[in-house]
């Protein structure tokens, strides 16, 4: 089953709140999963997003990608400045100093303001396993000079994340986030500076490419700076953000311990399931008379033991909601095998 669950603070923060669920005993009691490890992110992600992207941009990007490649890049942003970014009503919908970040909430409009202490913070209440301080992501498209700056700009607030951390640590992991983009003597530096700190381990964040070639090209040449001294050697490397298929394979072969994404759940709610012949396209019209024909005749998940092509077909046409949940068991339990395999492939030393 699944092991490391990721749960995004942001969402958490504006609902139900991160003083909600510590009141409710922590995240692990509040979802009746007391063995199994959380991490939550500082929920920079999302706030950065809604500086590029529009909803409608989104939902392009969501279809877009079940092709395959989801890169940690926002749609559309060659072109895109901060300051020339704005609601409907002119207001900057994000704000950064070096303080820290103001936004508004998509669900009401209401006005929050994070720093690199109050996310820390908001993740002790969750009481996740591993946690990730607050970093800022810019876009692909950035001028070399914008992106130096945001690079050190998160260095100082993971080190602030970092001080509060271990105020408390509460049996909490803290991992670094290394930024660049793809500049080598920017990721160069990253390295370097926060492997310097005492984190407990390191996440690959910021922009990680243009498509599943430059992601690999960077992975292969930067995960060996890991390597070159013992004392952050043996800490866990995290991929953020990233969970196509190919590029899992990538990662793990240049020595990525874990992952995480939306893609394997998202595709599935538009119809897309991963299968060991490739993504199949449940919503074509070829599976509208499928009878008989599992998702994928080599899996053994729930939905493909108990259902056909033609069923789920039809869920989808008709928008069942139980459609969106078959699919989602299903795409977990593929990548669930997936990671299982390679686990098997390191011990076997075929990786």
């Amino acid at each position: 089953g699944q092991q490391l669950i990721f749960a995004n603070t942001y969402h958490l923060m504006l609902h139900p709140g991160a003083d909600r669920i510590g009141e409710a005993g922590g995240i692990h009691k509040f979802t009746n999963r007391p063995d199994g490890p959380f991490i939550t992110d500082s929920g920079g992600f999302q706030v950065f997003s809604l500086a590029y992207e529009s909803e409608k941009e989104k939902e392009l990007a969501a279809r877009t990608s079940e092709g395959g490649v989801e890169l940690k890049q926002r749609a559309n942003t060659r072109h895109t400045k901060r300051k020339n970014t704005s609601h409907t009503n002119g207001e900057n919908p994000v704000k950064v100093t070096e303080e820290g970040v103001r936004f508004r909430s998509y669900r009401d409009g209401a006005k929050f303001f994070v720093t690199p202490e109050s996310t820390v913070q908001a993740q002790k209440q969750i009481g996740a396993d591993i946690i990730i301080p607050l970093d800022e992501l810019p876009p692909y498209h950035i001028d070399r000079k914008e992106l130096i700056e945001s690079v050190d700009r998160s260095h100082r607030w993971e080190a602030r994340s970092l001080q509060e951390h271990l105020k408390d640590v509460k049996e909490q992991a803290m991992y670094a986030v290394i930024h660049g983009g793809v500049d080598v003597e920017l990721r160069t530096k990253s390295v370097e500076y926060l492997t310097s700190l005492p984190f407990d381990g390191y996440a690959i964040g910021g922009s990680l490419g243009n498509g599943r070639e430059e992601l690999k090209d960077l992975l292969e040449w930067m995960m060996p700076l890991f390597d070159e001294n013992d004392e952050r050697k043996y800490k866990p490397r995290h991929l953020l953000g990233i969970a196509d298929e190919e590029s899992i394979r990538n990662a793990v072969a240049c020595g990525l311990d874990t992952l995480d994404s939306c893609y394997p759940t998202r595709i599935a709610r538009h119809g897309t399931l991963m299968t060991s012949e490739g993504l199949l396209r449940i919503v074509a019209g070829k599976h509208s008379k499928s009878y008989g024909v599992p998702i994928d005749p080599n899996c053994t998940c729930k939905t493909c033991t108990h259902y056909d092509r033609a069923y789920l077909w039809h869920l989808f046409k008709a928008n069942e909601p139980l459609a969106l949940s078959l699919a989602t068991l299903h795409n977990i339990h593929y990548m669930n095998n997936l990671m299982a395999q390679l686990r098997q492939d390191i011990m076997d030393n075929k990786i």
